[in-house]
């Protein structure tokens, strides 16, 4: 049986499942999942990489649970790391141009951006493969930013399998991921793979239950 530690790319996996399937899977059992797309491997950890959502309090609130409530059921398994988000410069709400527009008048509106998601998850991705921590990778994004980090993984430990674990909406990755084996995450493991409506914490006693607008 061969280990193998998953790199979820929190945001790149969020968006996938927003826009094929909308709320109904976020609250998605990380540790489950890995199992049951690598039947045959012993899991030994998940890195989760996302940020805390900013300017978006109900959006951020939502995740506050869910990141708990992963901490809660899978503690020995899952492990969070946390970017940031970074403000952009503000734009016009009704045209989204900048505010030199010919709006009257133009409306400002801030938006933020992910930060360094990528360079966390090629980073422990190395990190991992210097070590020899694990047989297989399994790398749930398809972002064409982590091809460096994946070629500099191969060279450090040529005897681990790297495998893409596409989210929905990619069918076949990028033409710069043919060193590595891909699939396509379906909608039946995403069903199959849900926390318990309620998880509860077994050192303090808190219980998270799933938001009502995420079904």
């Amino acid at each position: 049986m061969s280990t193998v530690i998953a790199y979820v790319d929190g945001f790149n996996l969020y968006y996938g499942m927003r826009a094929k399937y909308g709320h109904r899977y976020y609250w998605l059992d990380l540790a489950a999942l890995v199992r049951r797309v690598r039947p045959q491997d012993s899991l030994v950890g998940v890195r989760y990489f996302t940020a805390p959502v900013r300017g978006e309090p109900a959006a951020a609130a939502n995740q506050s649970v869910y990141l708990d409530a992963l901490a809660a059921h899978s503690p020995a398994e899952v492990e969070t790391v946390l970017g940031r988000f970074a403000a952009k410069r503000l734009r016009c709400k009704t045209c989204r141009g900048p505010l030199t527009c010919a709006c009257t008048p133009p409306v400002s509106h801030r938006t933020y951006e992910e930060k360094a998601t990528d360079v966390a998850i090629g980073a422990r991705l190395v990190e991992d493969s210097a070590l020899r921590a694990s047989d297989v990778a399994l790398i749930v994004s398809a972002d064409t930013d982590l091809v460096p980090a994946i070629e500099a993984a191969q060279r450090l430990d040529p005897a681990r399998a790297i495998y893409m674990a596409l989210p929905p909406g990619h069918m076949r990755p990028s033409r710069h991921f043919s060193t590595v084996g891909y699939f396509n995450i379906n909608e039946s493991a995403l069903r199959a793979c849900q926390l318990p409506p309620l998880v509860k914490d077994a050192v303090s006693g808190a219980v998270y239950a799933r938001p009502a607008k995420w079904h």
